[in-house]
């Protein structure tokens, strides 16, 4: 995608104590031009040409969860959803076909409610492997020690080596 990419919305999330969420924010496209009527292969498409090949398309658990060991990105394919990030105590989202949202590591997300067509298209840098964690006080040091660890890509999956993440995810 060229550098005209939408600058994304960015959401702030820090640990509750349960999740470990991230001092990196969340990246919520709006509205993406994308190419066609299948959202879906446009997704795939783009974010294997910024290294962030997608490895399904599903919904969203409607259980909160994070990721510890890799950064995803959730392409919204059909449909739309409400979603809550930033764990228990976060904040909920409405996401409709076209947005995606880019989780740094430990960002506690689920759904919670979806039109009966939603679906998503779910990716993580190369390189990165998946977990999927629930939140957990007794777990939460060791997870978020892991979360700090993951590398911040070398590319943002919807705006490429110009794109927010790159900037916003690199600062301090």
């Amino acid at each position: 995608m060229p550098s005209t990419a939408p600058q994304p919305e960015q959401l702030f999330f820090a640990s509750d104590g349960r999740t470990p969420n991230s001092p990196h924010p969340v990246l919520l496209y709006r509205g993406l031009p994308l190419a066609g009527g299948d959202y879906a292969s446009a997704f795939e498409r783009l974010f294997a040409s910024h290294l962030w090949p997608a490895q399904w398309r599903a919904g969203v658990y409607d259980y909160q969860h994070f990721h510890s060991t890799a950064h995803e990105v959730l392409g919204v394919a059909r449909g739309r959803a409400r979603l809550k990030l930033g764990g228990e105590s976060g904040q909920e989202v409405e996401v409709q076909a076209g947005d995606a949202l880019v989780l740094p590591a430990g960002t506690g997300h689920c759904q919670l409610e979806a039109s009966d067509d939603f679906e998503v298209v779910g990716g993580y840098p190369l390189e990165q492997r998946y977990d999927a964690l629930r939140p957990d006080a007794d777990s939460h040091d060791l997870a978020a020690a892991r979360a700090a660890q993951v590398p911040v890509p070398v590319s943002d999956p919807v705006g490429g080596t110009q794109g927010a993440l790159v900037a916003l995810w690199r600062r301090g």
